[in-house]
C-alpha cells in the first residue's frame, strides 16, 4: 500500500540552508517515523531558487506571501535588495514538485518569509511579528496543499493518515 508523502523544510531536517547558514533541526518521533517510512521530501524554496547560504535576511514588505503572489507586496533583504522574483521562483518550484509527486501535505518552518504559516516578520527588520504566511506557504495553500508548521507535526500526521486511507 502506498503512503502519502510530505514536503518538509530541509532546515528542519538539519540542512544548513537558513539565511545565517545554520539549520533549525527538530527532533521528533513523528518526523523520524516519516523518514523511516520514506515519506519525506526535503526542500528549501530559497536554495531551490538559487539564493546562496548564508544570505542576507529577508522579510515581506507591504503584505504577506499571499500579497507577494498577487503582486501587491515584495520580499526585501536587510541590505535593501528586492528578492521577490527568487522567492516566487522558489514557491513555483515547490508547488510544481508537490503536484508532480502528488504531495498534499507540507511541514514548513515558522516565521520564514518563504515557509511561514500563521505569522511572519513585519518587514521592518525589528523582530516584530504580524499575522501572515510566507510566499511558498501561500502558493502551496492556493494549490490546495495542507500546510503545517513544525509545531503542528501531530496535526500533519493525522492529515497523512487520512490520505493514506484514501490511497488504500
Amino acid at each position: 500500500m502506498p503512503l502519502a508523502r510530505v514536503i518538509v523544510s530541509s532546515c528542519l531536517l538539519g540542512a544548513e540552508v537558513r539565511y545565517h547558514g545554520g539549520s533549525a533541526r527538530i527532533e521528533s518521533p513523528i518526523l523520524r517515523r516519516w523518514q523511516e517510512q520514506g515519506r519525506v521530501v526535503g526542500l528549501c524554496p530559497e536554495v531551490a531558487a538559487g539564493l546562496g547560504t548564508p544570505r542576507s535576511a529577508a522579510e515581506s514588505v507591504r503584505g504577506d506571501g499571499a500579497s507577494v503572489l498577487a503582486g501587491a507586496a515584495a520580499v526585501i533583504t536587510s541590505d535593501g535588495r528586492d528578492v521577490t522574483d527568487a522567492f516566487l521562483a522558489g514557491a513555483e518550484h515547490v508547488v510544481a514538485l508537490a503536484q508532480e509527486l502528488r504531495i498534499r501535505v507540507a511541514v514548513l518552518k515558522t516565521r520564514s518569509p518563504s515557509c511561514a504559516t500563521g505569522e511572519i516578520y513585519d518587514g521592518s527588520f525589528s523582530g516584530r511579528l504580524v499575522k501572515g504566511t510566507g510566499v511558498t506557504a501561500a502558493a502551496l495553500l492556493r494549490a490546495g496543499i495542507q500546510v503545517f508548521s513544525e509545531t503542528q507535526l501531530a496535526e500533519a500526521d493525522e492529515a497523512l493518515k487520512v490520505l493514506d486511507r484514501s490511497l488504500a
